[in-house]
């Protein structure tokens, strides 16, 4: 199973270069839709290898043709093509074959270095989309980002930057370091980072606000975020 090695690929790199893992699931499905990924879910292994895919803050999946996860022990954030194999509607734990699965760059937040953070971290401009795959779930951030990257090999960095309002520990600051790359191409990528840092808002949904330097100027947005609950301790005893 493949993973995706670089933090930077345009949207039609990801989707494509999904193909390359098909032969690692049993897939009789040759549609044009099957190229293409129907949901993004949190990989959740367990100490034995086997694992589930959480949806979102309430589904989960078992997977009927795959029974290890590639990503061995490690949690995290992948694009999917899957169908159910259950006729199981409205359940929160359905059953699915998956097509393909490729992974995302799942990252943690950093905590702000304050007068220091545009030197670690950067302050180059960064846009994000407002999409299905721009989403908070699952105690994870997931973005669609723009940035301009040239064709030279220059590594760009992003981080999830919090404390960054003493009087909000739910405010973050989404950045982005170019590394001195001055390319007017314009590149898309995907990365999600996993909100375990932020305090436990104990079941409640909170707004989490996220700030950063776009092409356009300053730019905010908020989303619902509530910390999540252990569904391996749940989703185990339904096996």
């Amino acid at each position: 199973m493949k993973k995706i090695p670089t933090l930077l690929l345009t949207v039609a790199a990801i989707f494509f270069s999904s193909l390359a893992v098909q032969s690692c699931l049993d897939d009789n499905d040759n549609s044009y839709n099957m190229y293409y990924p129907n949901a993004i879910v949190t990989v959740k292994p367990y100490d034995n290898g086997e694992f589930f895919l959480q949806l979102n803050d309430s589904v989960a999946f078992s997977v009927a043709n795959l029974a290890v996860s590639p990503y061995g022990t490690k949690e995290v954030r992948a694009f999917i093509n899957f169908s159910y194999a259950d006729n199981n509607v409205g359940s929160l734990t359905r059953k699915v074959n998956l097509n393909w699965m490729d992974s995302i760059l799942t990252k943690k937040t950093v905590i702000t270095k304050e007068a220091e953070d545009d030197a670690l971290y950067g302050k180059d401009p960064i846009d994000i989309y407002n999409d299905w795959m721009t989403v908070s779930e699952d105690g994870y951030l997931t973005l669609h980002f723009r940035i301009a990257m040239g064709a030279g090999g220059v590594k760009h960095s992003v981080n999830l930057v919090t404390g960054v309002n003493p009087e909000n520990p739910y405010e973050v600051e989404f950045r982005h370091d170019a590394n001195h790359d001055d390319s007017a191409n314009l590149s898309d990528g995907i990365v999600a980072f996993k909100l375990s840092s932020l305090p436990d808002t104990h079941g409640l949904s909170v707004k989490l606000k996220v700030d950063w330097k776009s092409s356009e100027g300053d730019k905010s947005e908020e989303f619902d975020y509530r910390t999540p609950r252990d569904y391996r301790i749940y989703y185990s005893e339904k096996k």
